[in-house]
């Protein structure tokens, strides 16, 4: 029976480094971000759908994530219908990815849902995983992003669980706020916890 792990954490925490990280030790993730850009791109399930309620989003027979952005920032209503559309079609392709993992025989499986916690999503997991780094290092690392403001950041940090929140509501916390190999020795000592190493092998 495969475990899987809900990794999560607010923006600018580094999941994405820490997915490496599990990849690398060679357990099977599923990253979330990844899924949506592929369920936006030509030929995409969320395109026709999204194309029906926001037309102008649609650029080239794909999402134009950036014009979607527009329309949905600051809408409550256009972003629960966005969600709608594509939370439905990302947790289909999670539950392939989960039950492909299982018949794979491994025996951890991470998913990257950045919005865990916010969309009931730790129902879904055995165990829930969250990367955390101190508050002034977060900002530091968002603000660096190409197109990214103070206010954006607060709007977007507004929608989200706290991450004083997620931690305490973790079953693993994973700090980034340290040096990549002691971040790196965290996520070896996770794995070595809940999948020990068989006897010999």
């Amino acid at each position: 029976m495969v475990i899987v792990l809900g990794l999560t954490g607010s923006i600018g925490m580094g999941k994405s480094t820490v997915l490496a990280m599990f990849a690398e030790l060679g357990l099977p993730t599923f990253d979330a971000d990844a899924a949506v850009h592929a369920v936006y791109a030509k030929g995409g399930a969320a395109v026709g759908p999204v194309g029906d309620r926001f037309p102008s989003a649609i650029r080239g027979g794909a999402v134009d994530r950036t014009a979607l952005s527009g329309l949905v920032l600051g809408d409550p209503a256009a972003l629960a219908a966005l969600e709608a559309i594509v939370h439905p079609l990302v947790q289909a392709e999670r539950q392939t990815f989960v039950a492909k993992a299982e018949r794979a025989g491994a025996a951890i499986a991470v998913i990257d849902v950045p919005l865990l916690f916010e969309t009931g999503g730790e129902a879904d997991v055995d165990r829930v995983v969250v990367v955390s780094a101190p508050a002034e290092t977060q900002r530091r690392r968002v603000l660096a992003r190409p197109g990214m403001t103070a206010e954006k950041f607060e709007a977007i940090l507004a929608r989200q669980v706290s991450d004083a929140e997620k931690r305490a509501r973790a079953d693993h916390v994973i700090d980034t706020g340290q040096s990549l190999d002691g971040t790196r020795k965290d996520v070896e000592n996770l794995v070595r916890e809940l999948a020990p190493p068989h006897p010999g092998g």
